[in-house]
């Protein structure tokens, strides 16, 4: 015969505290689960580069107190500002670590804007479409997926029981209050206790940012209404020479100083000196200071070319508005032709306009029918053959004037890979004969596996470059004043942190009096600057330059 025990008070509170165990146990785990995201996203700076650097975040302790304190309406605005307000800084800190990586500064809400534009046309351009689609969603959706375990698991607070809720509030205010007396007594350089409350000063930070920056606009409104260079005409001392100004992408002074580049930079710099001297032309070169670093190449070109210091978006959108007269333009009024021959603008670009060309040859305009070089659309030597096939093969007939060009060449631009070679100039025809050097080598994704392949492949462009550009002014030097220079140091990636924002610049000629006049800028002859040569900022050149040849 069955027994039956009837069901006692004693029974429905053993069962009622087993549930309430496993409703604090589910709770707990949510809420660890939130205050590792939180610490997570707290902790970690976005120029993070050591262990040593992490800090508790009291923000945590103060979370999880008021989460415990508070409970309805209150405890549900707190649960989405702390949710909304983290996925902000996650986002913030991650466009920090791009920006810093690229360009070694913080991400800037009011001027980077139109990076994101340019990073889309890189990174598609170098890993194609849909691999750059897959990775900017899968970066979106891991975005979302920690707000939306955040959000979840700050519930978590919820289901505790009161006894759970009291001992959370005690945790937490003690650890509150043990680390608000530890912030106060640390001293960071000689008594780091570990400890830190930065969650509203980077909020303020990056308010402050946005603040200067609209500051720094109504600053650069009266620098444009002050010009040292008068309308002209200039440049009498260059009348009936060409001026060839080139910019080489990435061309720093790291590839001449830097140990692990400078033996092979500095042999081909020796190497381009003695081609271009038996051809009768002779160099000046020194250091320019670039408003940029990485990236964002337009700064350096409106910086040089404006006389004016365009270290962000901002100033160049307002620079390009103005009537402050570009060094081309005080050429074009000085009696030159002036064109531009710009291989990377494959898009409409009406910032063209401000500088005032005469013509402007794209890369759809100069004739190249090879393949492209990943996102480089055409190999440096085929830029320069197209320039005098369309621009300087007639300079020699009557009435024609000498030509002042500007020039981006972009072989020495990331990924790095392909790389062209040099060829006989009589075959580059129309650009076929480097197909089988586009189709070369690893492609991105297996050579920005290795860092040292980056550096490796970094070298090898520039080495390129300069020896292209050196068989190029041996080759069509007469009656030409070269201007050389890059626009700014490569990624950190290459130079390492804390590396100068100069560049080299070699002014080359082969006519003794044009070169005399760079006397008083006291640069060093030859194709190879020393530590010791002056460094001037890029927007003095326009002046300088001015002063120089009127």
């Amino acid at each position: 015969m069955n027994e039956f025990r009837p069901f006692r008070q004693s029974d429905a509170a053993r069962i009622g505290h087993i549930a309430q165990r496993k409703a604090n146990g589910s709770a707990f785990l949510r809420i660890t689960i939130a205050l590792a995201i939180v610490a997570a996203i707290l902790a970690v700076p976005s120029h993070f580069t050591d262990v040593s650097e992490l800090r508790f975040p009291l923000e945590v302790a103060g979370v999880a107190l008021l989460a415990s304190v508070l409970a309805g309406p209150g405890f549900s605005l707190l649960r989405w500002a702390v949710t909304s307000l983290l996925a902000a800084m996650l986002f913030l800190k991650l466009a920090d670590i791009g920006t810093g990586t690229a360009f070694q500064r913080p991400f800037n809400p009011y001027l980077d804007l139109k990076i994101l534009t340019d990073g889309w046309n890189l990174l598609s351009g170098a890993v194609g479409v849909t691999e750059a689609v897959g990775s900017i969603c899968a970066g979106l959706l891991a975005w979302l997926i920690v707000a939306a375990v955040l959000y979840w698991s700050l519930g978590g607070f919820r289901g505790l029981s009161r006894g759970a809720r009291r001992m959370s509030v005690r945790v937490s205010g003690a650890v509150l209050l043990i680390g608000l007396a530890a912030l106060a007594v640390q001293d960071p350089d000689r008594r780091n206790l570990g400890v830190e409350a930065h969650a509203v000063s980077y909020f303020v930070n990056r308010v402050t940012m946005v603040k200067r920056s609209i500051a720094d606009l109504a600053r650069f409104e009266e620098e444009l209404k002050q010009d040292p260079v008068s309308a002209g005409p200039h440049f009498s001392a260059l009348s009936g020479t060409d001026v060839v100004l080139v910019f080489v992408e990435s061309y720093g002074r790291s590839a001449i100083e830097d140990p692990r580049y400078a033996a092979r930079t500095s042999s081909r710099l020796t190497s381009v000196e003695k081609e271009i001297k038996a051809a009768g032309l002779e160099a000046r070169s020194g250091w320019l200071t670039s408003p940029t670093v990485g990236g964002i190449s337009w700064l350096a070109h409106g910086t040089l070319l404006s006389g004016l210091w365009v270290d962000n978006q901002g100033r160049y959108d307002r620079m390009i508005t103005s009537e402050r007269t570009s060094l081309n333009n005080l050429f074009r009024s000085s009696g030159w032709r002036t064109t531009a021959v710009m291989p990377a603008i494959t898009l409409d670009w009406p910032e063209a306009g401000y500088f005032g060309y005469d013509s402007i040859h794209a890369a759809a305009g100069l004739g190249y029918r090879g393949k492209p070089f990943n996102w480089v659309t055409m190999p440096d030597q085929f830029t320069l053959e197209a320039f005098e096939r369309l621009e300087r093969q007639a300079r020699d007939e009557p009435g024609h004037k000498p030509v002042m060009a500007e020039m981006a060449l972009i072989s020495s631009h990331a990924p790095w890979t392909p790389l062209p070679s040099l060829i006989p100039w009589d075959k580059v025809g129309d650009g076929t004969a480097f197909n089988a050097q586009a189709e070369s080598g690893d492609p991105p994704s297996v050579v920005w596996a290795d860092p040292n392949r980056v550096r490796a492949q970094y070298l090898t462009s520039i080495d390129y470059t300069l020896e292209t550009l050196g068989s190029y002014m041996a080759r069509y030097g007469k009656n030409t004043l070269f201007i050389l220079l890059g626009d700014h140091q490569p990624a950190s990636i290459v130079t390492g942190e804390g590396a100068s924002r100069d560049v080299p610049m070699h002014i080359v000629s082969g006519n003794p009096d044009i070169l005399k006049r760079l006397d008083g800028w006291n640069w060093q002859k030859g194709m190879i600057p020393l530590p010791s040569t002056p460094v001037y900022r890029m927007d003095e050149f326009r002046r300088k330059l001015v002063e120089s040849f009127d």
